[in-house]
């Protein structure tokens, strides 16, 4: 840790945090929020763009897809691209990109175009979330950590509460097009925020091309981004389709997966702090735990999920676990490298957004050729298989 988490550090700290910095972190974790509801907006909606622009829902998963590849390259190499150039002037560019790569999606004439502005949103995302949860710690004493971590990836977690569900909504009563609007304007809130609230944030040091690939020397660093692949990819090969498996599987109507997605979101909310809590007080049971309750409810859900009621049940128990897999995979990864949070961050980060396009991807493949139920034995077998990934460091 640097000088500026020491508590005698910071302006006006001597008895606790300024409130302008714990502001900082809220606004962090909109900005968090916001970014993670672009990127996933396109799950409540492929219904209507794939109607809107004539192609297939396989071939609307492609706005998931793109912008987690994309991503999932930025936040590893953008690190060493700035260098030295101050964090929040970086988070600035890169809110503003969110902001106009979503006007342009709202303007799409064709899916091509609407590629082209998810690519750009692929941009932003990654270099948000590589930067934002290490930013965060600098914010506050040591002490504080795990609580400013929770809240940023809070916001991720929120933004399955409010922002898909929202978006959904807003483009089932008006037009998907909207939908993209709303949260380019949210975005603009994010900026004046952080505009007025983040102070410099130089850099501590210069993060190099090999300091990265170093990481995964450390086998506790290894094991923590294998995890991450493994829960976050089983999660999107499924969840990218939860419209059709809650209509075809469950049988719900198209007006309730709006609300039911709310119910999903806040779900995680709790899943979110519990794990953020439990983590704390081991790390490894934890996210063993995590891996095991997602993975039983994806299996269950074409057996006990048949009915509305069952399907109400099975997505509650969804919401909850994978609402504890952000907090609990980067307080893995800070855990086991606090000496190159930045690095490590931006390495699992790009692996989380990896993870969200070829999960996306592959349960495209099997939604086009198998039953859409055949997603949800993917998602369950790929986040069964995180307890092998742990046990290699067990001795650790």
């Amino acid at each position: 840790m640097t000088a500026v988490d020491s508590p005698a550090s910071l302006p006006g700290a001597a008895d606790g945090v300024p409130l302008k910095r714990w502001l900082a972190v809220i606004a962090m974790a909109v900005g968090t929020f916001a970014l993670v509801t672009v990127e996933s907006l396109p799950v409540g909606l492929l219904p209507l763009v794939g109607g809107s622009l004539d192609v297939s829902q396989g071939t609307a998963g492609l706005m998931v897809t793109v912008p987690g590849l994309v991503a999932s390259l930025t936040a590893p190499l953008l690190p060493v691209v700035i260098r030295r150039m101050d964090r929040r002037t970086v988070l600035l560019c890169l809110i503003v990109l969110m902001v106009a790569a979503n006007a342009l999606s709202a303007l799409a004439p064709d899916f091509t175009t609407l590629l082209v502005s998810r690519f750009l949103v692929g941009i932003s995302i990654g270099g948000f979330w590589a930067l934002a949860a290490g930013l965060a710690v600098r914010l506050v004493p040591q002490r504080y950590v795990p609580r400013a971590v929770s809240l940023v990836f809070g916001g991720a977690t929120a933004a399955n509460v409010l922002g898909v569900p929202a978006g959904t909504l807003i483009g089932g009563l008006t037009d998907w097009r909207v939908a993209f609007a709303a949260v380019g304007g949210l975005g603009v809130l994010v900026f004046v925020a952080l505009l007025s609230l983040l102070p410099s944030l130089p850099a501590e040091q210069a993060v190099r091309l090999r300091t990265l690939p170093e990481q995964f020397r450390n086998p506790v660093v290894r094991a923590g981004v294998l995890a991450t692949f493994l829960l976050v990819s089983g999660h999107y090969a499924a969840f990218t389709y939860v419209s059709p498996i809650l209509q075809d599987v469950s049988g719900l109507g198209e007006g309730t997966v709006g609300p039911l997605l709310l119910g999903f979101g806040v779900a995680g909310i709790v899943g979110n702090f519990l794990a953020g809590a439990a983590a704390e007080r081991d790390i490894r049971a934890t996210v063993v735990t995590i891996s095991v309750l997602l993975g039983a409810v994806l299996a269950a859900f074409p057996l006990l999920g048949r009915t509305p009621v069952g399907g109400i049940v099975l997505l509650i128990g969804w919401g909850l676990a994978f609402g504890s897999v952000p907090v609990s995979v980067q307080t893995w990864i800070l855990k086991s490298a606090p000496a190159s949070a930045e690095a490590a961050t931006a390495l699992n980060t790009s692996m989380f957004n990896l993870a969200i396009a070829l999960g996306a991807l592959f349960g495209g493949i099997v939604a086009n050729y198998l039953a859409v139920s055949g997603v949800l034995a993917l998602g369950a077998l790929l986040t069964l298989l995180t307890s092998l990934a742990l046990w290699s460091t067990r001795r650790a």
